[in-house]
């Protein structure tokens, strides 16, 4: 499959994630298990195409992936502290916020 294929399946995934996530945080609780399991194959989707990009581009393992790895992580695991700790939504917002910032710059300037 083509590089591009994967670039625009892990950025539409990504912002499935995202979108989600931040839905997470005011969605009612009946909707707990239709969002947690969108974001979780949003989640899987994201992983999968950016491994197949690594490899596509045989770029190896520089450390600019290892942060993009742990900022997804959070971001995986946001949408279900949304639900369960809605007084922290303030913080977990700013949390997410910093985790997409922090990849898209590392993604960017790939600084080592």
């Amino acid at each position: 499959m083509s590089p591009v294929v994967y670039q625009v399946l892990h950025l539409v995934s990504i912002l499935v994630l995202t979108g989600f996530t931040f839905y997470a945080f005011a969605a009612p609780p009946e909707t707990r298990k239709r969002v947690l399991m969108l974001t979780g194959i949003a989640s899987l989707l994201a992983f999968v195409a950016g491994f197949a990009l690594l490899a596509k581009f045989k770029l190896g393992w520089p450390g600019w992936v290892f942060v993009k790895m742990a900022c997804w992580l959070a971001l995986s695991a946001l949408a279900g502290f949304g639900y369960r700790k809605r007084e922290s939504v303030g913080a977990l917002s700013f949390i997410a916020t910093l985790a997409i910032i922090l990849a898209v710059v590392m993604v960017y300037t790939r600084p080592f």
